[in-house]
């Protein structure tokens, strides 16, 4: 170095020690919160740390490509389905503004997706031809007490004769035999006709029971005085003679108490390779909060969620066929809260783990067992703790999917209960009398824990809020990933984002997993300041990535595999290969994500080939697209190669 540049140095050096100095002076709070982040920020960046906790980032859109993430799946491209629908958002909603964003997360790309229904709060999962069904939305906004004018309720329609069907339109009008007060209908309804019940011993008559239909009214002028307080019997305006005589209302309370969402019965197909959707059947019965599951059959059943009155759809379950593209109803009937947590088990039944969204009543279907869904036969599973608090509660499948075992995850009170379980529950399906035992708790009760299925057989565990909806600042700033061998859960990264109500996680081809949304009711610990929808997404990097060398490597080999039958890929590292998954891709919202499981595949390794092999059970391999990793023996997994299963 020569002088000059030797005295510029040490003058510059000079400059900011005294700006130091004096920032100490004016300021030493401020100091050493500088200091503290920046010795964080250089901690938490070794490469030692990352390998032992992994690396969080955000990746923050452009303004124009922001929305309100609601429901996130991953596509078969690799690219990500980001749903926002009007993004609880009144103005939205009211404005027909309904927002769909595709990512790709290799290439950074986003693209905007005409939306053609409010999908906020709708259902999903994945096809066996690679498209997502999506069924389910919003036709009207919550009214909260205050804000309703006019007094309005659930009135349903009796039609007493067992010849015909009768439909009353929109704008039937409904007045009550004894209050006098008339209320109008808002859609029409079709009241199916009245059923003859016979004797069995003697066939004999015995009588009629009506058909009966469901429907939203409201009081045709606004204010108190138009509610009633107690149940009536209305008669229908415009029906002459019989129909008039056959077809009558009955009404509890009409009033101006809140009024809940109200659900949609549109339904579609979303393409990822022309990515647009594809309108289909609607469903039988309007749906907000529903739960769509693959059956053994290769059918999807829809289950719960509010209806076009805003009530809880009274446990008219429906299946569509991706063949006919129709949907029927299941012959039994079962309630369950909305957004239940229902898995397809290896032997063709449903298990219901008990997490679930919320709306319903609390001691109705909110008990887990096994559904044999054909003869509507329910089998409570014992043991579960914190059964109270099983709302906003996460469920898993563990890896791998063959043992049959499943992890419940935190949880909450119903409602807007301020109570939170720190609680995992486990359960062997498997065993001859399967029981939920506790797993290692968390450090904080948590509601809404976002939980991923990694290619190495752990499970990422993070976020969530101890009170309702991050209410009081309470979002949980912490990570864990849990070792299904060792049943034990290993602290690792802080996540930079807080994730509460309408959040999600989904596992992406790379290995890494990509965090979505978060609707904080306020945003300060006192509950006066609004809280703001998270838009940003963020990418959680596993310590798996940052080890020492490279991912081994996968390449070739077919694009559709056989149940039963093998494929042999290409790897320059197939000797030291220790596990291969098929990993199914997620469709996450509201914490619920029946769809991920990983598979186990046996494989051998020749020079530089493996072949694996696809397990026969149809309910263990469900149709459709699969994510194919395979893991060293440091414990790193590969990118994913996708593979059909027909």
């Amino acid at each position: 170095m020569n002088d000059r540049a030797g005295r510029r140095r040490a003058r510059r050096l000079a400059i900011g020690t005294a700006v130091v100095l004096a920032l100490a002076g004016m300021n030493g709070p401020w100091l050493y919160r500088f200091s503290t982040e920046k010795y964080h920020q250089y901690t938490i960046n070794k490469p030692e740390y990352k390998a032992a906790n992994g690396k969080w980032e955000i990746i923050d859109f452009p303004e124009e490509y922001r929305q309100n993430t609601i429901h996130a799946a991953l596509l078969r491209t690799g690219k990500v389905l980001l749903v926002a629908g009007s993004g609880n958002n009144q103005d939205n909603f009211d404005a027909k503004k309904f927002d769909t964003r595709i990512w790709d997360p290799v290439k950074g790309t986003i693209k905007k997706v005409p939306t053609p229904s409010d999908l906020f709060c709708t259902g999903h999962t994945q096809l066996a031809n690679g498209n997502l069904l999506i069924a389910g939305g919003t036709k009207r906004y919550e009214k909260l007490k205050g804000d309703v004018t006019k007094a309005g309720g659930l009135m349903i329609v009796h039609n007493e004769n067992p010849d015909k069907p009768i439909t009353l339109p929109a704008g039937t009008r409904f007045t009550g035999k004894e209050n006098g007060k008339t209320f109008v209908s808002k859609d029409p309804v079709l009241v199916p006709r009245a059923k003859k019940v016979f004797d069995k011993a003697t066939g004999k008559f015995l009588r009629n029971d009506p058909g009966l239909g469901r429907i939203y009214v409201e009081a045709q002028k606004r204010g108190q005085k138009y509610e009633t307080g107690t149940q009536d019997n209305y008669r229908v305006h415009g029906l002459k003679g019989a129909d008039a005589k056959n077809t009558y209302g009955i009404a509890q309370k009409l009033a101006l108490d809140k009024k809940d969402f109200q659900g949609i019965r549109d339904a579609f197909e979303f393409d990822p390779v022309a990515e647009k959707y594809i309108k289909v059947d609607p469903m039988k019965e309007a749906r907000w909060y529903p739960t769509l599951t693959t059956l053994s059959d290769g059918k999807i059943l829809s289950v719960s969620g509010l209806d076009d009155i805003g009530q809880l759809v009274p446990g008219k379950n429906e299946v569509f066929d991706p063949k006919t593209k129709k949907w029927t109803y299941t012959d039994k009937v079962r309630q369950f809260p909305t957004y239940p947590a229902l898995f397809l088990m290896q032997n063709g039944k449903i298990f219901y783990s008990g997490s679930n969204a919320g709306y319903g009543p609390d001691n109705v279907g909110r008990d887990p067992g096994v559904w044999d869904v054909d003869t509507n036969k329910f089998t409570k599973i014992p043991g579960l703790s914190d059964p109270k608090l099983m709302e906003t509660s996460g469920t898993v499948l563990l890896p791998p999917a063959q043992d049959e075992k499943y992890m419940v995850i935190g949880g909450g009170g119903v409602g807007e209960s301020k109570e939170s379980s720190e609680k995992t529950r486990i359960v062997d399906l498997k065993d001859d009398d399967p029981r939920f035992v506790d797993g290692p708790s968390l450090d904080k009760g948590t509601r809404y824990p976002n939980a991923s299925l990694l290619p190495d057989d752990s499970v990422l565990i993070s976020g969530g809020s101890e009170d309702y909806r991050g209410r009081s600042d309470s979002n949980i700033f912490e990570a864990r990933l849990y070792d299904t061998e060792k049943n034990e859960l290993r602290r690792v990264a802080d996540p930079l984002v807080g994730r509460n109500y309408h959040s999600g996680s989904i596992l992406l081809p790379d290995g890494r997993v990509m965090f979505f949304g978060s609707d904080s009711l306020y945003g300060d610990k006192a509950n006066t300041k609004p809280g703001e929808f998270e838009q940003r997404i963020e990418i959680y990097t596993p310590p798996y990535l940052y080890g020492s060398g490279d991912q081994p490597s996968l390449s070739g080999g077919p694009q559709t595999i056989e149940r039963g039958g093998t494929g042999t890929f290409t790897s320059s590292d197939a000797t030291k290969i220790q596990k291969v998954r098929l990993i199914r891709p997620s469709a996450a919202t509201h914490v619920t994500d029946v769809d991920q499981r990983s598979i186990a595949l046996d494989f051998k390794a020749s020079g530089d080939k493996l072949t694996v092999t696809v397990p026969k059970n149809r309910n263990l391999v469900q149709a459709g697209w699969y994510m194919l990793f395979v893991t060293d023996d440091r414990g790193t997994p590969s990118k994913a190669q996708w593979v059909k299963v027909p």
